[in-house]
């Protein structure tokens, strides 16, 4: 039989196929610490592989010896394996599809099943998924498949056969190879298609049975850009009919429903916990609230009944399952953390007052009065305060769930500080987190505790490998029955442990954009409830169930993250954020609510898969972050000069303030020389969305043109607007001009009177002017002054 070669934590078989090559590529799995364990077991638990051998009483053909998966242009797909859990004598009926993906018309098709050894336990599967050719216990006959299978064809099949046949007379796991043999145009005949699935027998009557809970994400990356404008419209699509996020939440809507004990209206069999972006709630709102702009082009949304319609249905399923909100955005706590920007991380944070990250600030107003008097303080933050008006629940804010399943220690420092008591990790995240997966004897336990300084922290490991089989983009290759049937392989080697006799606990978390098929999903979580060897739990009931040791928080296999260019562009807005936050007057965090949650939503975890789109967010949060700073600005004249009429006349200024809430600022202005002295008039707060006109107080000691610059500031000296160059012009004497003006007065003034007195003196001698005649006309003393 045939396996893909490497397994995966929680033991997963990695998919065959295009389809895999095509998923989304994820970057946070949880998989790698454990995908090496399985390496680690699979060479202790098999030493030397035997020789490959045939059946018991089984003929092997040289077309099943000779063939190479390069010879196997056959795909095959099965829709259906029945029953999911085989009782002894029980008939088993497997049905499907073969699709010819090569370039040839195959003759002659038939088909057989062929069944490994039983497998014991957990550690013995994952270590089966690296064995190339296992040994077949025993096989079927072939069955015929009529017709032929021309190139891009496909063709329905159905097997069917018992366990008598199988021979499977114990409780256990079976290893199923279906081998698809054909014959070629050349007469050749071979193998041509393969499938490799599982045939489970559970126990009748379990020690014990396994508890399973679910959580469940829905997220999204954002749609818009930092200024909250739609950039595309493709949230409409993901919850129009067949949309991911659409499929994600009927995979819940279609879990079976049963009255509850006693008395009561039907009730969904499994509570499935909801872990929900506060973010996405809220885009969703903006659409369902009526037209959009889209890109720039008014009411080009189309996605509001779409919307409307997905959060009643979400509103219907808070009803009957626990929420969990997630930090708004999804933020990516630990590539902020390390970047130095922490704060972000608590801004976006739902159980915390200091998570005001929403793009509401109007919301975040002042709350009921308490009876003293005073302002009532929020107990917990903005995210967890969206999801309760939208949902009309109370949502679970002391659980965080991270991100690729790892946190750094003081990231944690950073939750356990905003509110979060519990966190949800990968195997991965911690030492020995292998140990909770029921890999080793102690059984499966998803309670673990994280050792830190200050004591204990509250954990639950999460089995990423069991939550990868509910997407389709992770699970492995040939339908939705494949993925099933290693999920209760999977559940059933646990409860077949020998010597557990306590119950163990299984904590089943999908990627975060889970890609489901709402039929097989809901299938697989209503297990819990119509299966005795399982139960249901919630993800709050975990707490009290077994204890693991799982060691000590461990670095990420893989780094993942965001990329250093982009989150350097990130903390440079974050600068120009607190420096403005630093001029608010009143509330920064109330005032600048919709800015933060634009940081969160471009730091979100989603952008780890999408290096570009990351890039391109970030430098769009940077420059809307720096343009805050250029809405607050000096207004210049329409000709650049001012006139002063006085020697103390004011300098008269206007100063625009176009942002949505009042700030604090001080005017810097710089003057050439000592002709033009400026008062400092300390801090100024601007009205908001008003023009303040300001008078400088000016002393001036002479007339004249004066350069000056002038310039706004936040009271920690961050620049505000554009610096403004004015013309000052005076027409005021200073005290040197004053002194030459009066001297020239004096001396004009002193000539004159010479004059005069010469004149007068002349006439009383009788002294005739410049030749006249004596007795003559006598002329006037002159009307100009001679200087």
């Amino acid at each position: 039989m045939t396996r893909s070669a490497v397994g995966s934590a929680g033991g997963r078989s990695v998919g065959q196929g295009p389809g895999r090559a095509a998923a989304r590529r994820r970057r946070h799995r949880w998989t790698p610490v454990c995908g090496v364990l399985a390496g680690l077991l699979a060479a202790s638990l098999a030493g030397p592989a035997p020789p490959a051998a045939a059946a018991p009483g089984v003929q092997a053909s040289a077309a099943d010896e000779e063939s190479t998966d390069g010879d196997r242009p056959v795909r095959v797909d099965l829709t259906r394996v029945e029953p999911r859990t085989l009782t002894p004598g029980a008939p088993v009926t497997i049905g499907g599809t073969l699709t010819n993906t090569g370039t040839e018309t195959l003759t002659g098709l038939d088909v057989r099943l062929q069944r490994g050894t039983p497998l014991a336990t957990r550690a013995e599967l994952l270590a089966s998924d690296g064995d190339p050719d296992p040994v077949s216990a025993v096989a079927t006959p072939f069955q015929q498949v009529p017709g032929e299978l021309a190139p891009g064809a496909s063709v329905a099949f159905t097997l069917t056969t018992d366990t008598a046949e199988l021979q499977i007379d114990r409780d256990g796991v079976y290893p199923l190879l279906l081998n698809l043999n054909g014959a070629a145009p050349d007469g050749e005949r071979r193998r041509v298609g393969e499938l490799s699935t599982y045939l489970v027998q559970p126990p009748a009557q379990p020690v014990a049975p396994t508890a399973v809970a679910w959580l469940w994400p829905l997220v999204e990356r954002t749609h818009r850009d930092a200024g909250g404008r739609f950039v595309d419209d493709g949230l409409a699509g993901e919850v129009a009919a067949g949309g991911r996020l659409d499929r994600a939440v009927a995979a819940v809507e279609q879990l079976p429903e049963a009255p509850p004990p006693g008395s009561g209206d039907p009730a969904p069999v499994v509570r499935v916990t909801l872990a929900v972006d506060p973010a996405l709630v809220e885009e969703l709102e903006l659409m369902a609230d009526g037209p959009y702009d889209v890109a720039g082009r008014q009411d080009a949304g189309e996605g509001s009944e779409d919307a409307a319609a997905f959060l009643g249905r979400l509103r219907a399923l808070a009803a009957d399952h626990p929420v969990v909100a997630l930090p708004y955005g999804d933020v990516d706590a630990d590539a902020l953390t390390a970047a130095g920007l922490s704060e972000v991380v608590t801004r976006s944070l739902p159980g915390t007052p200091g998570g005001t990250a929403r793009d509401d600030p109007d919301a975040l107003a002042a709350a009921p009065a308490t009876a003293a008097g005073g302002a009532a303080q929020p107990t917990s933050g903005a995210g967890a305060e969206i999801l309760r008006d939208a949902l009309g629940v109370a949502p679970r804010t002391d659980l965080a769930w991270a991100p690729g399943g790892s946190l750094r220690a003081d990231t944690l420092r950073t939750l356990l500080a905003g509110g979060v008591d519990e966190v949800v990790l990968g195997p991965g995240g911690l030492t020995d987190g292998s140990a909770a997966l029921g890999l080793e004897d102690g059984g499966a336990a998803a309670r673990t505790t994280v050792p830190t300084s200050g004591g204990d922290v509250a954990a639950l490991v999460a089995d990423g490998g069991l939550g990868e089989l509910a997407d389709t983009a992770g699970r492995p290759s040939g339908g939705a029955p494949v993925a099933e049937q290693r999920y209760l392989a999977e559940l059933a080697l646990l409860t077949l442990r020998p010597g557990i006799t306590a119950g163990q606990t299984v904590l089943v978390a999908p990627p975060r954009e889970v890609d489901a098929d709402p039929a097989s999903g809901s299938r697989m979580m209503a297990d819990a409830a119509q299966l005795p060897w399982l139960r249901p739990a919630t993800v709050a009931q975990l707490d009290g169930g077994p204890h693991a040791t799982t060691g000590r928080l461990a670095a990420p296999a893989e780094p993942g993250g965001l990329g250093a260019a982009g989150m350097a562009d990130v903390a440079a807005a974050v600068r120009a954020r607190d420096d403005l936050a630093g001029a608010v007057d009143g509330s920064a965090d109330q005032a600048l609510a919709p800015y933060d949650a634009a940081v969160a939503r471009a730091t979100s975890a989603a952008w780890r898969d999408d290096p570009p789109g990351f890039s391109a967010a970030a430098a769009d949060l940077r420059t809307t972050l720096d343009r805050l700073r250029d809405r607050v600005s000096l207004l210049a004249p329409a000709d650049g000069t001012y006139s002063l009429a006085s020697r103390d006349a004011p300098l008269v200024l206007t100063i625009g303030n176009d942002l949505p809430f009042a700030v604090r600022v001080r005017l810097r202005v710089q003057t050439r020389g000592g002709a033009l002295t400026v008062a400092d008039v300390g801090e100024q707060v601007l009205a908001p969305d008003q023009r303040t006109t300001l008078q400088v107080p000016t002393e001036v000691r002479q007339s004249g043109r004066f350069g000056v610059v002038a310039g706004l500031t936040t009271p920690d000296g961050g620049p505000l607007g554009e610096q403004v160059q004015l013309q000052v012009k005076s027409t005021v004497y200073g005290s040197i001009s004053l002194l030459t003006t009066l001297g020239a007065a004096a001396l004009l003034g002193l000539l004159f009177l010479r004059r005069l007195v010469l004149f007068v003196l002349r006439r009383g001698r009788g002294t005739p002017q410049d030749g006249g005649a004596l007795g003559g006309p006598v002329p006037l003393p002159p009307t100009r002054s001679p200087v």
